[in-house]
């Protein structure tokens, strides 16, 4: 047999043996290059306990075969003293063990390489383009704060991993009022969405909250006003992070914004984004959407989220394609073909990057990738995205506003603390 069909041969027979070999690509495949370096440690061990099995299994074999048996068993089993006499060639499976043993080193120190230039790439890639939130304007002071959430664990109460991220999305033609731009938002535009992401500390699954942009609450420090007014009051976020910890009762780990330019630049790079349109409807751009999966390209895509004007209810239905957008984005991301594209991974943070603003602990790549491979499980349908309940629209003056169902806010944060969001979220 060739020397090269030897080596296969040798990996079919030995690969189901060499678990940490099958985790480490499984992980490539699915994850991309750099996943594979978290085994890589392991790895390393394993191919050397390899080796010595291997080598002390030839020499066994060398010794117990009698055609090949050159001194008696009682002596060394390598060499005899005085012996100037070269040893006998190994046994061709020790040389084609050790053959397969060396190759897979060379390509997994090849592939860290790789790997290493790539990640550096992709933190340069985020790090030097996502815009940074001062932290003294980010958070409100940690004495008007609530407590963090608590669980049990082995009969103790510990302080619970659950992260709770305020996501505003930004549009320099959406909002209700010119009031809203907002100095510190990406392109300094205004605030149109607002969402609340909790993510349980099992990392098994994802809940997105909206909150309509237009409820009327009671902003910390300031008269009553539509929510997303919070976003243009101070330097940075920290009014409107107080203002929805105040109304849930949790502290808000996280805050991240994006504006649509982001998105569409988002789709672009994905060569567009299937969504399931939950209701038909003809934008006033002559754009026409039909109930159902529907694959759209990055200006259909913000046609459909920024909609409003074609619904009788407005915001309502405008927040349902909102929902079921970023749904599709995730459903795209969240794909092996996305995963393992390098290239494409690449290509979506550089045009994602510059286009949002984050507070200083997400601007660390590295953290932002440990939550990221923390929730690499994930996927479509551990995702449960609602609509807080409100008591539907009103007046305020002269201004139409939505009536905020303030238990309902208490009853979010209750079921966060409980660890029962995601059965929250199924009953909304």
């Amino acid at each position: 047999m060739p020397p090269m069909q030897q080596i296969k041969s040798a990996i079919r027979q030995n690969a189901p043996h060499w678990s940490p070999f099958q985790h480490v690509f499984t992980t490539s495949r699915r994850h991309s290059w750099a996943a594979a370096l978290v085994f890589a440690p392991k790895l390393l061990a394993h191919v050397s306990t390899q080796i010595e099995k291997s080598m002390f299994q030839s020499r066994v074999e060398d010794v117990a075969a009698p055609s090949r048996t050159l001194y008696p068993v009682t002596e060394d089993l390598f060499s005899r003293a005085g012996d100037t006499e070269p040893d006998q060639p190994r046994s061709r499976g020790r040389k084609i063990t050790i053959a397969v043993i060396s190759g897979a080193l060379v390509l997994l120190l090849g592939a860290a390489a790789a790997a290493a230039v790539y990640l550096n790439s992709l933190r340069g890639a985020y790090e030097s383009s996502v815009n940074v939130i001062d932290q003294e304007d980010t958070f409100p002071e940690e004495s008007d704060r609530p407590e963090r959430p608590t669980r049990e664990e082995n009969g103790e109460e510990v302080e619970d991993e659950q992260l709770n991220i305020l996501l505003i999305g930004s549009d320099s033609g959406g909002g209700s009022g010119a009031e809203e731009d907002v100095a510190w938002l990406p392109n300094a535009s205004r605030a149109d969405t607002i969402m609340w992401l909790h993510i349980p500390h099992e990392r098994d699954s994802i809940q997105l909250m909206s909150i309509m942009r237009d409820t009327w609450v009671p902003i910390p420090g300031h008269e009553e006003a539509k929510i997303n007014a919070s976003l243009s009051l101070g330097e940075g976020s920290s009014v409107a992070v107080k203002t929805v910890e105040d109304l849930v009762g949790v502290p808000v780990d996280h805050v991240a914004t994006v504006d649509m330019i982001g998105f569409q630049n988002l789709v672009a790079e994905m060569d567009g984004v299937t969504v399931d349109v939950p209701t038909s409807f003809t934008s006033r751009d002559g754009y026409e959407f039909a109930a159902g999966p529907q694959h759209m390209d990055s200006a259909m895509a913000m046609s459909f989220v920024r909609e409003r004007k074609s619904f009788s209810d407005g915001d309502y239905t405008r927040v349902a394609n909102q929902q079921a957008f970023v749904n599709g984005v995730l459903d795209e991301v969240l794909t092996a073909s996305t995963l393992t594209n390098p290239a494409r991974i690449h290509g979506m943070v550089s045009d994602l990057a510059p286009h949002m603003a984050v507070d200083s602990d997400l601007a660390d790549a590295g953290y932002a990738t440990d939550i990221a491979w923390s929730l690499r499980d994930v996927r479509g349908s551990d995702i449960d995205m609602f609509t807080l309940p409100n008591h539907g629209l009103g007046t305020v003056g002269s201004e139409s506003v939505v009536v905020a169902d303030f238990d309902a806010f208490a009853e979010a944060g209750e079921a966060m603390r409980a660890g029962e969001f995601r059965e929250f979220a199924a009953e909304n």
